[in-house]
């Protein structure tokens, strides 16, 4: 493919990589109020959706640890451009779609597309960008990137009620053909110095345990396996997972070190970070279906309820630093992690009949919470690695990001079938008693986590930096 000699425009480079970021965290969330409408239209129910949104987050997280060795070797432009084309030709195949198999799959497609367009820009951005001026341009980038999330549930109700469910991937059609116009233009085609050997055999193993563990939870929800099935997936998920520790011990350059663990701050921080995010990635999921499904609002209602979440999360990162400076990492995740459960607890006791106000009340509860969350756990993670392992764990932590977001929309739907049958409730809108007992569940589960987190060092609070906060889409 020629490729053309891009015009030197750093505003225009960090214009086009924002833009980027915009599309793939804005697609992870846009979904999830219009899940409903979108199961009417393919004749499924609406509680067995979730394998849209885990399509979407598994691929991103599969194909994350590529990234940066592709743009290596193929140089940035060509990446970003073909990343720019899959998730363009994803979102066509989305709004194609006539059957929920077809929709997974363009999701697929779609998200092997959005899982190089950060980490490809951030690279270019780190490279083309002098170092003093480095810290400025991810902050400036970072910006579209948490309001993509943020303002996704609301867009995508208003989408679904005005237009049809298929305008939110046709809106990602002009912006994605100027995407790949501008790449040409402006994004330069740079290419690593020191080219390494790609892991192969530790990719193939982390990812084959990745989707194996996935498939296994949701098989019983949504794909209708049986036990045995899942059980052996599960095994073989976690012997494969065990495989990479021992590949990666041997492996002279391997896909993630093991030598990362030896930082303790990095070690509970990522554990923390797996098993709280299930919680915090439940929500988006699990809320804008109970507000359609069980309590009787409209897409653009549940949308809109979303709002106060966005609002409060970003009203309380002016915030976090200066709590985390007064009482230090391990409090703060302790005891943040242990309200962030009750508050997830807390929407058990939603029920139609309360007042607007104390609906509103509690999401902003939860957004503030959650937001805190976020920017303690990426911060404490990365904070203590040094230059040579910082750009390893970043990709780790991003990796277990998405994996996580998977994990809590696929443990969700488990919980919601399960609780469905229990509670004899085939019918998605006489559910409530199996959605409030699944809102308990997820909030005990992040309620443990603050265990984890209080294995931390007891040491005096840090500055949030923002550097690390700024590849968080939460």
């Amino acid at each position: 493919m020629h490729l053309s000699a891009p015009t030197h425009s750093p505003r225009a480079l960090l214009w086009l990589v924002a833009v980027g970021f915009f599309m793939q965290t804005l697609d992870g969330t846009i979904v999830n109020t219009a899940l409903p409408t979108m199961a009417r239209n393919l004749g499924e129910s609406p509680l067995r959706m979730q394998s849209v949104v885990v399509a979407y987050a598994l691929t991103m997280a599969a194909l994350i640890p590529a990234s940066g060795w592709l743009a290596d070797r193929f140089g940035t432009q060509r990446v970003f451009f073909g990343a720019i084309v899959l998730f363009t030709l994803g979102s066509a195949a989305c709004a194609a779609s006539t059957q929920l198999d077809q929709l997974v799959a363009a999701r697929v497609l779609q998200g092997a597309g959005g899982a190089m367009l950060l980490p490809v820009g951030r690279l270019t951005v780190l490279r083309g960008i002098p170092r003093d001026k480095f810290l400025d341009a991810m902050s400036f980038v970072a910006i579209p990137g948490l309001i993509g999330p943020l303002i996704g549930p609301t867009l995508g109700g208003w989408i679904v009620e005005t237009l049809s469910w298929h305008w939110i991937f046709l809106i990602n059609l002009p912006v994605g053909i100027l995407g790949a116009l501008a790449t040409f233009r402006w994004m330069p085609n740079l290419r690593g110095s020191d080219l390494q050997r790609f892991d192969l055999s530790g990719y193939l193993l982390l990812t084959g345990s990745m989707l194996a563990i996935s498939v296994a939870m949701d098989g019983l929800s949504s794909l209708g396996l049986r036990q045995a099935t899942v059980l052996v997936l599960l095994l073989g998920g976690l012997a494969a997972l065990a495989a990479y520790w021992l590949h990666a011990l041997k492996h002279p350059a391997p896909l993630f070190s093991p030598r990362l663990f030896q930082v303790q701050s990095f070690r509970v921080g990522l554990l923390g970070n797996l098993f709280a995010r299930i919680g915090s990635g439940a929500m988006p999921y699990l809320i804008p279906l109970t507000m359609q499904l069980s309590m009787g609002y409209s897409p653009s209602q549940a949308g809109m309820l979303m709002l106060p979440v966005a609002l409060a999360s970003m009203a309380m990162k002016r915030s976090t630093t200066r709590i985390i400076k007064k009482f230090g990492y391990r409090k703060v995740l302790a005891g943040n992690t242990l309200l962030l459960g009750i508050m997830i607890a807390s929407f058990a006791l939603m029920s139609p009949g309360q007042p607007l106000w104390l609906r509103i009340l509690q999401m902003a509860c939860f957004g503030a919470v959650n937001s805190m969350q976020f920017t303690a756990m990426n911060t404490v993670t990365l904070k203590d690695l040094d230059t040579s392992r910082a750009s390893s764990g970043n990709g780790m932590l991003s990796m277990v990001q998405m994996l996580s977001m998977s994990l809590g929309v696929t443990v969700a739907a488990a919980l919601l079938a399960l609780f469905q049958g229990w509670f004899a409730t085939p019918d998605p809108r006489e559910a409530l008693s199996a959605f409030r007992a699944t809102f308990l569940c997820i909030g005990i589960i992040t309620a443990w986590t603050a265990w984890i987190f209080w294995q931390l060092g007891s040491e005096s609070g840090k500055p949030a930096r923002p550097e690390h906060d700024a590849a968080e889409p939460g």
